[in-house]
């Protein structure tokens, strides 16, 4: 079977781990992250259910003073992160054309904005905010794309003498190229919204499928389709994460944001899907949930050689959910035993996880916590409850409890292949 995969399975899946608009929207989402964890952490500033913390604020600061503050840090993020990731796909997609990425990203964001305006030209929260993020990445990559090869063409670039500085060169090399795509996108803009009595275009693409495919991706089928594919793929030796991350991060903002809306109003949370749920009770320790494959290891596995050492090795990046160690060094990949757990594992948590969130016992996740956050601490932060923490621990108690049993299984198998060595000799 892994012979069968890895020769029709593996090739497929690592063109397009590779495929470079992925790649690029991969890139402008690393891009945008420690904004996005800032724009988490103001939600936390904001509405840490603590009622010592929020009467210590109040009594150093007026509460809407204090609390627009993290409102201006959640707008100078997530309030505009539309347009920060429009620049930022567009710059990465050019650079893997070998252009000029920075005129690129100006132009993807130039392009988008033809779109996100409307009425006046003024811009509202959706077309700046989460609302227009699909928009903003498929204008980011075409413009992108349409830019690369316009700037590919020896005709359109104007050429400045050599004693003009090279910044105000690259400008002019790009003059034109900018001019076509810019106004190429107006034009689209101005035929939908004319011709089709579309004023907002940001609002309705919102209204007709981002929204509809967001609940489409918040059901139990889809947490568990979205636990299988990374781990399944780790499994041949292919980066599964770095695979489905586009995709994860295109839900995952948007989620978030609803979710803080729905709380901060009262509401429900309506999202349980999004990338912190997963970091916090799915991906603890890596992705398989291995740091429950490292404590099975020093409860069942310390006379094992390997094991052992390997374990030793990965507690560290383990407890910061980074696990090639395991992954490469037991290994996991291609291991017909570890295999089953690796992908079992995650696929129970997930299915807790989301029911107990479902049920109400667990807060819906809306912090987005830097995914290096040790398990337990990330339950924590992302639900704002001592709930997600518990609900961590009793996951790796699970967890482990799936492992063991194959870790024996495997740590019998090394020791009758290192007997069968001695044997030999």
């Amino acid at each position: 079977m892994f012979s069968f995969l890895e020769k029709y399975f593996v090739p497929v899946a690592s063109r397009i781990g590779s495929q470079r608009h992925l790649v690029a929207i991969r890139d402008g989402f690393i891009a945008i992250m420690p904004l996005t964890i800032i724009g988490s952490f103001a939600v936390l500033i904001n509405n840490l259910p603590v009622k010592m913390y929020q009467n210590a604020l109040d009594s150093i600061w007026d509460h809407g003073t204090w609390t627009q503050w993290g409102g201006n840090m959640w707008g100078a993020t997530f309030g505009i992160i539309s347009i920060l990731l429009a620049f930022c796909v567009a710059y990465q997609l050019a650079k893997s054309y070998n252009k000029d990425g920075l005129s690129a990203g100006v132009i993807g964001l130039s392009s988008y904005m033809t779109f996100g305006t409307f009425g006046e030209g003024g811009l509202s929260g959706l077309s700046t905010g989460t609302g227009g993020l699909f928009v903003a990445i498929i204008i980011a990559l075409l413009s992108s794309e349409l830019f690369s090869r316009l700037s590919g063409n020896s005709k359109l670039i104007i050429k400045m003498p050599e004693t003009v500085p090279p910044a105000v060169s690259r400008s002019f090399a790009a003059l034109l190229p900018a001019i076509i795509t810019v106004s190429l996108f107006a034009l689209v803009r101005t035929i939908i919204s004319a011709g089709f009595d579309i004023p907002d275009i940001i609002g309705s693409f919102y209204t007709a499928i981002q929204e509809p495919f967001m609940g489409l991706t918040n059901t139990w089928v889809a947490a568990l389709i979205l636990a299988f594919i990374p781990v399944f793929l780790w499994t041949l030796g292919v980066h599964g994460a770095n695979i489905i991350e586009p995709f994860m991060q295109s839900i995952n903002l948007p989620a978030i944001d609803a979710n803080v809306a729905a709380i901060t109003a009262g509401e429900v949370a309506p999202y349980i899907i999004n990338k912190p749920f997963f970091d916090a009770f799915v991906n603890m320790g890596g992705s398989g949930t291995t740091i429950a494959l490292i404590i099975a290891i020093f409860i069942i596995a310390r006379k094992n050689k390997q094991y052992n050492t390997v374990g030793k090795i990965s507690t560290g990046p383990g407890l910061f959910n980074i696990n090639e160690p395991l992954l490469f060094g037991l290994p996991i990949v291609l291991n017909p035993v570890l295999f089953i757990p690796f992908i079992l594992t995650p696929m129970v948590n997930v299915s807790i996880a989301y029911f107990a969130t479902k049920w109400g016992m667990v807060p819906a996740a809306t912090i987005a916590a830097p995914w290096t956050t040790p398990p337990i601490i990330n339950g924590f932060l992302v639900t704002q409850s001592w709930a997600g923490a518990v609900l961590s621990l009793l996951l790796i108690i699970i967890s482990v409890c799936i492992y063991l049993p194959f870790v024996a299984m495997a740590n019998r198998t090394t020791k009758a292949q290192e007997n069968k060595a001695a044997e030999s000799k």
